[in-house]
């Protein structure tokens, strides 16, 4: 393809895949992956923990080489590209830097996982998720977390409600917190426009979920047995300390240097074209930022901290490689929708807008949050925005429906592994640290049985 001279030569304008003539068969090597995901783990656990990269790439080739021959060479290398250089090397250049430095933060000392230790982590992890991103807020506490509960037998569902928690809808009060947010402050939503409209939604949806999570780990840690604090282990002769501080600056360079990428004045902007492609200098520059903030983090933190903190690079890796097939077999499905009333999911773009033009509020949400469960929230939150008009000035003034788009990218998140991006790493880090999590499958019967009537209350609430 590199060397094919229509790739070389195309005319001018990206010849890229037109959503409009794309059947839903086209998105079929997507369901497999997911499919993979969920099953292969199950049914060939050896053979997927040593193939499952090899599985990520047949799925992707599965795409790719037929619409090599049904869209030529040029439209396959725009989209490929296209794909890689603006969404999968930012999308794991971000997660790799944010691993790497919050990787580094040890606590030390005695922090036993009680039910109200266990909370109140979750609670601070709500809470830091808006201001320092889902990722960020996951990758600093998954691990104190983990060690907390080392000697709880019951300790799924922590990190469960992690997941739903800290890793997703955590994340709902600033552009800082989810990727959906931060393309609604690009196209002109304000900063703290979310902060004061997703604010209750966000508390009441937070407070229920911690409040279930309290009873069902007070029970679990009043069965007695091994999920009992050792009565031995003496908090005074342990004291609580932090290994690693320099990392807890330099998760601050990691938002400031996705904020920068936002703020970065217009009249220095430009972009360098790789085949059609606009590689935006804000980007170039946000992206090196960010690995050389993860290579200060890995020369200023002592080996011996990582190694006590259970730190290895395995699950970067299989994030890496698994998303890789993602964001290749995702290809058709997003443009798909983003053909929207003239694509084959046309009866999802008419089902939130009535008879007379009015928006459906409580489609849009659910609609918006299906498709984020599964496909990548950030453009399924674009389509959703430009669905509804597409000016931000309209649309803020438009509350409930600039809410339940953002509300539904958001929350919806939490109801499968691969809904937002700290969610396979968390999954991912738990599992090197012997935690027995739920399958794919398994995952969501707890995320749509806890979040499916909580989402209903929020519906009725303030979407109808």
């Amino acid at each position: 393809m590199l060397c094919d001279p229509a790739a070389a030569f195309a005319a001018a304008g990206a010849p890229h895949i037109d959503g409009r003539t794309l059947g839903l068969w086209w998105a079929a090597p997507f369901a497999a992956m997911l499919l993979s995901i969920a099953l292969l783990p199950l049914l060939m656990p050896h053979f997927w923990h040593r193939h499952f990269g090899k599985v990520a790439a047949f799925w992707a080739l599965c795409f790719l080489i037929p619409a090599y021959v049904e869209f030529g060479p040029s439209t396959v290398l725009y989209e490929v590209l296209h794909t890689v250089l603006l969404e999968y090397v930012p999308f794991v250049i971000l997660l790799f830097s944010l691993f790497t430095v919050a990787g580094g933060v040890r606590l030390t000392g005695a922090l036993h996982g009680t039910p109200l230790l266990n909370t109140a982590l979750l609670g601070a992890g709500t809470f830091l998720a808006s201001w320092m991103g889902t990722t960020g807020a996951a990758m600093l506490l998954i691990r104190p977390l983990i060690r907390a509960n080392e000697h709880r037998v019951h300790k799924v569902h922590t990190i469960v409600f992690f997941i739903f928690l800290v890793a997703n809808i955590g994340g709902s009060l600033s552009p800082l917190g989810d990727p959906p947010l931060f393309l609604g402050f690009l196209k002109g939503v304000s900063f703290f426009w979310t902060t004061q409209h997703l604010l209750l939604p966000m508390l009441l949806l937070s407070g229920a979920l911690l409040a279930i999570y309290f009873g069902i780990d007070t029970w679990f840690y009043r069965r007695g047995g091994h999920d009992t604090v050792p009565a031995a282990v003496s908090l005074a002769e342990d004291p609580l300390g932090v290994e690693g501080k320099i990392n807890i600056l330099l998760l601050g360079g990691v938002v400031g240097a996705v904020l920068m990428s936002g703020l970065w004045p217009h009249e220095y902007r430009f972009a360098l074209d790789v085949y059609h492609v606009p590689l935006e200098i804000q980007n170039v520059a946000r992206d090196g930022l960010l690995l050389l903030i993860a290579y200060l983090s890995w020369k200023l933190t002592s080996r011996e901290s990582r190694t006590a903190n259970a730190f290895n690079w395995f699950p970067i890796i299989e994030v890496g490689k698994l998303f890789f097939g993602i964001f290749m077999t995702i290809i058709p499905a997003i443009a798909i929708l983003k053909a929207g009333a003239d694509g084959a999911l046309a009866p999802v773009v008419h089902a939130v807008t009535d008879e007379a033009g009015e928006p459906i509020n409580a489609m849009y949400f659910l609609l918006t949050g299906i498709l984020s469960s599964f496909l990548d929230n950030a453009p399924t939150y674009l389509v959703f925005f430009n669905t509804a008009g597409g000016d931000a000035h309209v649309l803020m003034g438009e509350v409930a429906t600039l809410m339940a788009i953002s509300c539904g990218a958001v929350f919806m998140g939490a109801n499968t592994y691969v809904g937002n991006a700290p969610n396979f790493m968390v999954k991912s880090i738990a599992e090197e640290r012997g935690v027995k999590m739920p399958s794919f499958f398994g995952y969501m019967v707890w995320s749509f049985g806890i979040l499916g009537p909580l989402y209903a209350v929020l519906i009725w609430l303030f979407f109808i």
